[in-house]
Formats: structure tokens, sequence, C-alpha cells
């Protein structure tokens, strides 16, 4: 049987979407989703198989201006991430006005020459008249295959798009197992369950000084799956909203973590978490790359 393949770069500004989508098209939780800016850090890569083609999505982290170290190298993971694929999806949201963001990244694919599919996000918000001004204002400012308006988070216009990639598949042997469904070992997907919720119930700006590492990750031999878990944080006030009262907080994260980490793993989980402080990790280039921050 003939196999096709496709690798497929999703980029776009902080919250417009793209871990949403890369879920919905792959059809389980392997990217997290809040709706706190900068919420994915590395590139995932995400297998979809669609009859005999295998697509590769690279699910980016939000283009922004970085303030640190570890923001220069997700800017860089995402430029880095537009070049040597099939084809990219500049997701946007559904406003004529093209910001900086998506100008730097049209800049980008230009550079490199890659063919590109604009995919407008989140028309479920949107009258559907509006997505002509935004259609207008993007082919003005670059010649993409074809847009499509779609919603991922009820799965509206995925099927076009998907029709859409077919055609940038190649013919080939296909690049992962056919039980896979993405890059990330599955230690890599629990600590970023974690971090999810910590994202999630905790504001502003802790959670982005927040570095998971899982420290145990053992099977007993009834199936149950012992995780022990360190959180870490940038200052000593930090520990203790995390924490919170009589360990309040903590607990509420770890229990919510664990219902999404037995979900994925499908098994019961025995979870364990502390936190400590490293102060200004995120600066720390020997830092980063304890913690997975690598070129």
């Amino acid at each position: 049987m003939t196999t096709k393949s496709a690798m497929i770069t999703i980029c776009g500004r902080p919250n417009v979407g793209k871990s949403t989508l890369t879920n919905a098209l792959v059809g389980e939780k392997i990217a997290i989703v809040s709706n706190k800016p900068q919420t994915t850090r590395n590139r995932i890569s995400a297998v979809v198989s669609r009859g005999d083609t295998q697509f590769v999505l690279m699910d980016t982290p939000g283009f922004h201006k970085p303030r640190t170290r570890l923001g220069d190298y997700m800017v860089n993971v995402v430029k880095e991430s537009v070049a040597d694929v099939d084809a990219v999806m500049l997701l946007v949201e559904p406003i004529a006005n093209i910001g900086k963001q998506e100008e730097a990244l049209i800049a980008r694919i230009k550079e490199v020459n890659v063919p590109a599919v604009l995919v407008i996000n989140k028309i479920d918000t949107v009258e559907k008249s509006t997505l002509l001004e935004v259609m207008a204002a993007y082919s003005a400012a670059c010649e993409f295959d074809s847009i499509i308006p779609i919603s991922a988070k009820n799965g509206e216009g995925l099927d076009e798009l998907m029709d859409q990639l077919e055609k940038y598949a190649v013919e080939g042997p296909q690049l992962f197992p056919d039980d896979m469904i993405s890059d990330q070992p599955e230690k890599q997907i629990c600590a970023e369950l974690v971090r999810e919720k910590l994202l999630l119930c905790l504001d502003k700006e802790i959670p982005h000084g927040i570095a998971i590492e899982v420290t145990k990750f053992s099977e007993r031999d009834n199936g149950i799956i012992d995780m022990d878990v360190t959180i870490f944080c940038e200052k000593a006030s930090h520990k203790g909203i995390i924490i919170g009262k009589n360990g309040a907080m903590l607990r509420k994260i770890g229990e919510l973590a664990r219902i999404d980490i037995e979900a994925f793993m499908g098994t019961r989980v025995f979870l364990q978490t502390w936190v400590k402080v490293k102060e200004n990790w995120r600066d720390s280039m020997a830092q980063l790359r304890n913690f997975g921050f690598s070129e």
C-alpha cells in the first residue's frame, strides 16, 4: 500500500487556539490549554492518520515579544519550525487588523518560501459577515494557498482544513508508528498536565515562572502508577501561594492533575507533589537546559 505524509507547522500569536486545534485534530488531549498567554513552551509534534496519509502537526509556542531567555528560546522555536516543512498554518483570530506578531510571521513565511494556509479560528464568536473583511486584509498581505474559517472549539471547518492539508502530502514511508499520537514521552505529557492546572488555578505572573520535573514515574505490578512531581517557582512568596493555606491550593492542583493524568494513562495514579524555589531560572541557560529548553 502506498503511504503519504505531510509535515505541517501551526503558528500564531499567543492564545489564538493552536493547542486547542491540535487536540481537536488528534482527537485526544496531548497539548495543554489555558487562557493565559505563552502556555506552550516547546514544539509538540502531533500525529493524525487519515486514510493512507499521516499528518505530523507541529504545535508551536505563541509568537510574542520575549522578555526572558525562555521567551527567546520559544520565539526561536517558532521561527525554526516554519522552515523545512511541507506547509504552514497561520492561525489568526477573526479580526481584520493584522497585528505585529502576524506581520512578523508572514514575513518569515515569505522568507522561507513555504506554502501557507490562513486559518481563521474562533468563528463561533463573530458574525459570519465580518469574516470577509478579515479575508481581504490577509489576502492583501500574503498570497495564501487557501483561507479556511474554523472553530477549533466546536469542530466547524476542520474537515475542510484536513482536505486542504491533504494536498501537501508526499508519497513515502510514514514518519511515526501507527499507534503513536505525539513525540512527547508520557512523562512529559503528565508534567504538562500538572502545569496546566497551575495555569488554571493561579493568577497573574506566577504560572509563567513555573517549571515541572517528574522525579519518579514507576508502575506497580497491579498497574497503578506512582508519580512524584516537583514544582519549581522563582520566588519564596510564590511558593507560599502555590501551597496555599494548610496546603489547600497544592492539594487542589494535584487532584485536578491526577484526574487528567489518569484519563491519559488509562490507569490509577498515585501523585505526590512538592514545591521548590529556583530563582530566575527563566534567565539561566544552565537551568533552561536542565528543564529541557535547549536548541
